[in-house]
């Protein structure tokens, strides 16, 4: 059961392009507003990175962002591989 509300002004054009979405995935405007408000919600908060380490572990912190990585043949091969499509795009200029 829900039991907060959450109230917004909008243009005619958007609550009409909302809408139709909501109708093409069998929704309603609430559920398919709330859907898209709570997905890009997560994306937030999984965007912004959080870590707690303590003194000893954040004294090296530094140390192992600076240090190379370690030979990866496989990583390596595939950074020289070219992208499909920039081989599309090259062969249109």
């Amino acid at each position: 059961m829900r039991d907060a509300s959450i109230n917004l002004r909008a243009h005619t054009e958007h609550r009409d392009l909302i809408d139709q979405a909501a109708r093409m995935m069998g929704k309603n405007r609430s559920d398919f507003m709330l859907e898209a408000a709570c997905e890009k919600a997560q994306g937030v908060m999984l965007d912004q990175v959080y870590f707690s380490l303590d003194e000893k572990r954040f004294q090296q912190f530094p140390d192992l962002l600076n240090t190379p990585p370690s030979a990866n043949p496989g990583l390596d091969r595939l950074l020289a591989t070219q992208a499909p499509w920039d081989s599309v795009n090259k062969a249109h200029d």
